[in-house]
Formats: structure tokens, sequence, C-alpha cells
């Protein structure tokens, strides 16, 4: 039955176990299907929401990835809202996400090896540039790119853009040999690299009046209908309608500007519609709609111009603004090392003083255990051998009739003194009941002469005591009354005991004939017992007036 019992358990634990492996795989590729989805709806938009979308999933999702100190992921997701944002004519936030993106990457150790990333990057920056009227800055962010990009995709990509740069500029000489060159190395391009050195070969033709022109404008259209591509569309659309219109065949350039119109409401992008609609009014004939466009232009540009936002310049101040605050922060590292290396010799010292007095307190604990030993094994060593012979020649003496009695009794006398010697300094047994130990080495001071009172020593947490308080306890009162009996005469003594916090008191009285306190009689062994214990004694007497003791341990 317990058998069964644990395998339906089992069971049970198994099920729970990969149904929870499941939910967590099946979020984790709901996840990873959403980022492939809304990444395709930023890089090739197909329907006007695709951008919006993207750019709300990008921004949630790079919230989170720096929530999560995931630098890398949050590095990407700037890229793809600075492509989002580019694309829907925002300039200024599309500059922020770069800048944002390539201070994540300068606070990494291992920036160097985010060459890609790197390469993206500067791209971008250099198409904020040429949109910003900033051509010079844009060719030098491009040519930084070209200078680290590692993969044949990134220059061509790279190569393109700086020959549209020389396009703006109409220096159509430059971007043609640029784009003669990637044209030479097609076979190694993907579609959509192919379409986009074509398509602006094609345009630099057209500028130049080379008779390729109109083929590779037209071709690189075909191919981007086939692909799907609404942006290649309208950039297609674009320079066809340019070109016949360059041609004075307003009809076809119409319709191409239509087109573009048209892919742009698509692409759901204001910065596309505007230049699909001012390429339409250059085809106007009123002269009105040709002065108002040259105005707007003129008005566009100087606004351009005023709020431009230099990306570059922007990053090179943060970068200021970073070495600053690393300078300052270096310099509070090296406080808090002073700091620590001060506290951890401070700790060091602490530990030395406490293994110093550690081991001085086990060494004493030690010594004195090695002199409670000693004084034990000299008793046994006295009764066994002197006393016991002592006994034996006394024995011996009594049967001899001619020994006088009077070395009998001197001899008796010496017996009883080593057997007492032996007896004050013989073992003692801790594992019994000490308080009772402790009465009846007191009551056995006890006789006829003298009375002996005790108070509250039953009443003593002797189980709380350390057993070699206890044993300096004993003999320290053994020799109080040992020296009692002998000296003093009296024939009253008390002993009180007190618990103070932590700490007893033992106090000691008799109603002898006292002494003049020169630490004799045993008084100064006494007080190294006690003070061994980190104890204090103190004594109280002269000569008539009793003898009075105060222990504290």
């Amino acid at each position: 039955m317990k058998y069964h019992k644990f395998s339906v358990f089992l069971h049970l634990f198994t099920c729970t176990i990969f149904i929870f492996c499941s939910l967590f795989k099946l979020s984790a590729q709901t996840f990873t299907d959403s980022s492939r989805i809304f990444r395709k709806a930023i890089l090739q938009p197909t329907n006007p929401q695709d951008l919006p979308s993207g750019i709300h999933y990008y921004t949630k999702k790079k919230a989170l990835d720096l929530e999560l100190n995931d630098t890398l992921n949050a590095i990407y997701d700037l890229r793809l809202l600075s492509i989002a944002e580019f694309k829907i004519g925002n300039n200024f936030s599309s500059e922020n996400n770069v800048v944002e993106a390539l201070n994540l990457i300068e606070s990494m150790s291992t920036k160097d090896t985010l060459i890609n990333s790197r390469v993206g990057l500067y791209n971008q920056l250099g198409r904020i540039y040429r949109t910003s009227n900033n051509p010079t800055e844009a060719i030098k962010t491009f040519d930084k790119a070209l200078k680290i990009a590692n993969r044949l995709k990134d220059s061509v990509v790279i190569l393109n853009n700086k020959a549209n740069i020389y396009k703006d500029q109409l220096d159509y000489k430059k971007a043609l040999d640029i784009y003669t060159l990637l044209q030479k190395k097609q076979t190694q391009f993907n579609t959509y690299e192919q379409t986009l050195v074509t398509d602006n070969l094609g345009y630099v033709q057209s500028k130049l009046n080379l008779p390729e022109a109109l083929q590779n404008l037209k071709k690189a259209l075909e191919l981007r209908k086939q692909n799907n591509d609404f942006i290649g569309q309208h950039s297609s659309n674009t320079h066809l309608a340019e070109f016949y219109l360059d041609r004075k065949d307003t009809a076809k350039a119409v319709a191409y500007a239509q087109d573009a119109l048209t892919l742009s409401d698509k692409i759901n992008s204001s910065s596309f519609k505007l230049e699909a609609i001012s390429t339409l009014m250059n085809m106007d004939r009123n002269p009105l709609v040709h002065e108002y466009k040259k105005l707007t232009d003129s008005i566009t540009n100087a606004k351009q111009i005023a709020e431009n936002k230099n990306a570059f310049l922007k990053y090179n101040v943060a970068e200021e603004q970073k070495k600053t605050q690393a300078s300052i922060l270096l310099q509070e590292i090296e406080s808090r090392k002073r700091l620590a290396y001060q506290a951890l010799a401070f700790i060091i010292f602490l530990i030395l003083v406490g293994s110093y007095f550690i081991y001085r307190n086990r060494y004493r604990k030690a010594k004195i255990e090695e002199i409670y030993k000693t004084e034990t094994r000299i008793a046994k060593k006295v009764h066994d051998e002197v006393a016991n012979d002592m006994y034996k020649v006394m024995t011996s003496l009594e049967k001899n009739l001619g020994v006088e009695d009077t070395i009998l009794d001197e001899m008796e006398k010496i017996y009883t003194k080593t057997r007492d010697i032996s007896r004050e300094n013989s073992a003692i047994d801790l594992s019994e009941d000490f308080g009772l130990q402790l009465n009846d080495l007191l009551l056995g001071y006890k006789n006829d002469k003298v009375k002996v009172i005790t108070r509250n020593l039953s009443k003593m947490p002797w189980d709380t005591v350390p057993e070699l308080k206890k044993t300096t306890i004993y003999r320290v009162l053994q020799e109080l009354m040992t020296n009692m009996r002998k000296h003093s005469q009296a024939s009253f003594v008390t002993l009180i005991f007190e618990k103070e916090g932590s700490k007893m008191r033992i106090n000691y009285k008799d109603n002898g004939v006292g002494c003049d306190l020169f630490k004799k009689n045993g008084l100064q062994h006494t007080e190294s017992r006690i003070a061994s214990i980190n104890g204090t004694i103190n004594f109280e007497s002269k000569q008539g007036d009793g003898f009075k003791a105060s222990i504290i341990i």
C-alpha cells in the first residue's frame, strides 16, 4: 500500500514538472515568435500599422531587457527602434535611440567585440546626418563604419549610403564610381542588396544621361515588387518619376509619383509621403505652386539647420560626461578600496587581539588545570606512599614495648597532617551534585567548638558554572576553612551565597581572633586561585575582630 501511494505521488509530481516545462517552453517560444514578427514589421513593413506596432513592442522589450540587465538585447532593441523611428520621419527619436545604444556598448567590458552592432549604429547615425543636412559628418561617420565593418553585407549598405551623400550634393561622378564598384560584386549580394545597388546606379546614370539608366531603374522596381518591398518600391517609383520629369514626359512622371504616394500610405511614413507630394508638386505647371514649394523647402531647410541635433556631437558630449563620471567613480572606488583595506587591517588586528586573548585564556585554563592535576597527583602520592608508610611504621612500633608513647604520639600527629594534606588536595568528582559536595565540605569543619552556617548555597545555579570555576571555588573555600580551623580560634562561621546578574558573590565571616593581613597562612595562594579565573577576593580583618572575605566570580 505504501509503495502504491508513493507511485501515485511520483506520477503526479512527474506530470506537474512536465506541464510546467511545457508551459515554460511555450511561453519562451511565443516570446521568440513575437520578436520575429515585429522585427519583420520594422525592417519590411507591409501595412500602415507595422511600424507603430513594432515601435510599441520593442519599446516595452527594451525596458524589460534593461531591467533584466540583458544589455546585448537592449542594444539590439534600440537599433530596431532607431530604424523604425527614422522610417516614419522621427529623426530626433531615432538619434536618441542610437546615442543610448552607443552608451550601452561603451559601458560593456566586451565593447571591442560588438563590431556588428557598432557598424549598424554608425550607419544609422550617418543616415541621420544626411537627413539633417550635414553631409560632411555623414561621410565621416560612414567611413568610420567602413573601417571596422567585417561583413560584405554591411560594406554594401554603408557604401551605398555614402554614395547617396554624393548624389545629394549632385556629385554624380563620385556616386557613379561607388555604384559601379558595387555592381561588379553583385554576384555576392542578396536580392535586397542587388536591388539597392541597381536602383541607385540607375538613378545616377539617369542624371549623367547614360543609356543603361532606365533599364536598371525598371529592373530594380520589378525585383522589389517580387519581394513585396514597399519601401524599396517607393524609392524606385520616385526615381522613375524624376527620370521622366527630367525628360519632359510628365504623364509617366505623374503616374510613378502617384504610385509612390500610394505606397507611402501603406508604409505609414510621413517623410515618404512628403517626398512623394514634393515630386508631384514639381510636375505642376502653376508658377505659384513652384513658388510655394520653393519657399516651403527653404523654410524647412532653415528649420532643420536650426533644430539640427548633431547626434555624434551629442554622443561626444555624453562621452565627456561619462569620462568625468568615470573619474569621479574611480576616485570613489579608490576611496572605498582604502576604506576596505583599513577595515580589513582593523579586522585582522581584532582577530589577532582576539586570538591573543583566546590563546592566553586557553593557556591560563590549561595551566590551572595542570596545577590542579599536579595537586591531585601529589595528594595521591602523599596518601599512598607517605601516609601509608607512616601508618605501617606506627603499627610496627606499637608492637615494640621499648618505644616511648611520646614518640608514637608525635608520629600520629605527622600521620594526621599527611592525611589532611592528601584530603585537601584530593580529586573532586564534579559529576555529582556540586551544591551537596560543597555543603559536605563546609559542614566537615563543624564540631562541638565551631558552628558553620550557610545561606542560599542550594539556590545557586551550579549547573551553569564551568568545572574549572567549581574546582577553584571548592579549593578556595577549603583553604579559608582550613585557615580558620588552624589559626582563627573561631566558634562561629557564616558563608552567604548570592547571585548578582551574571556574577556570583560569596561572603565569608568568622568571629575568630583575626590577623594583620600580611598575606600569610595561605591567603596569597587563595588570591592567586581567584585571579586565575578573572575573579576578585577581598579580605578584611584585624586582631581580635574576626576575619572577613568577599569573593566575586
